[in-house]
């Protein structure tokens, strides 16, 4: 398997100096994780931009829109902010003969409680069996992307019921 990974920032991503600092977007976190983690694929991170998904515009999702269509690889990994991440994902849905998940973190990377490690594990490990399309992995789950909502009072993504 040969992974594209695009990063965008997001909170996966965010980190702080001390404790009179504002979070701020740092470095890409998935190179290194995956680097530990001896992972047996190959992969290409290429970061995109350094956002809070509250602050991007159709421009920005056209640019990961864009990118994703031109990118060689099938299997497509994008770390994203979790509050835009249904939205962008809904700008990739024409895009053909690519599988496509979306991922990131309630908590940064760099925090011990991060989600950060399980939601990419999981969204890797799903890459690999899915059909064609476009995904969330979040929260121990896979959704499609055109079925799910970010629900922000229980901190978790979760099938759209209609």
């Amino acid at each position: 398997m040969k992974l594209q990974i695009f990063t965008t920032g997001g909170t996966i991503d965010k980190i702080y100096f001390d404790a009179l600092s504002e979070f701020q977007i740092g470095e890409p976190v998935i190179g290194g994780l995956l680097e530990q983690m001896n992972v047996g694929f190959d992969y290409q991170v290429d970061e995109l931009m350094r956002l809070d998904s509250l602050d991007m515009t159709d421009q920005h999702r056209r640019k990961i829109q864009q990118q994703v269509t031109e990118a060689d690889a099938q299997y497509i990994l994008i770390v994203h902010g979790t509050d835009g991440m249904v939205e962008t994902a809904g700008w990739l849905s024409d895009v053909e003969n690519k599988t496509i998940i979306l991922t990131g973190a309630l908590q940064p990377a760099a925090f011990s409680n991060s989600d950060a490690q399980f939601n990419i594990g999981c969204a890797i490990g799903a890459i690999q069996v899915l059909a064609c399309g476009v995904y969330i992995a979040m929260n121990g789950q896979v959704f499609d992307a055109s079925k799910v909502v970010k629900n922000r009072a229980e901190h978790r993504f979760e099938t759209l019921v209609k």
